[in-house]
């Protein structure tokens, strides 16, 4: 299957959709945590986790068709997307220490 530049945009914007849903997540749990709503904040790192499959899904299917010899020019709206990730997935790591340290603090 040969992808278009078409699809290379409509995958882009999947992917910022994802990562940026993530993100969001990641920065309301931080902020439920610090509220002391803990299972809340739980809940919106577990959603978190979920786009962040939806992103990768869409992400490791580029790399394989890649690896299978499909060639194709990269957007920069594909290198955004990929940047988006990136940070997303940075700041929802962070945003699980930042929830633990939070929890342990207001258990004290």
């Amino acid at each position: 299957m040969t992808i278009t530049k078409a699809d290379l945009s409509e995958l882009s914007f999947q992917l910022i959709l994802h990562s940026g849903n993530a993100r969001s997540c990641a920065m309301e749990a931080i902020a439920l945590q610090k509220q002391g709503k803990s299972s809340d904040a739980q809940d919106k790192l577990k959603e978190a986790e979920h786009e962040f499959v939806a992103a990768h899904k869409i992400q490791t299917a580029l790399i394989q068709q890649e690896v299978n010899g499909e060639k194709f020019d990269i957007p920069m709206l594909l290198i955004h997307a990929q940047d988006h990730l990136m940070t997303s997935m940075t700041t929802k790591d962070l945003a699980i220490e930042i929830v633990e340290l939070h929890e342990k603090t207001q258990k004290n």
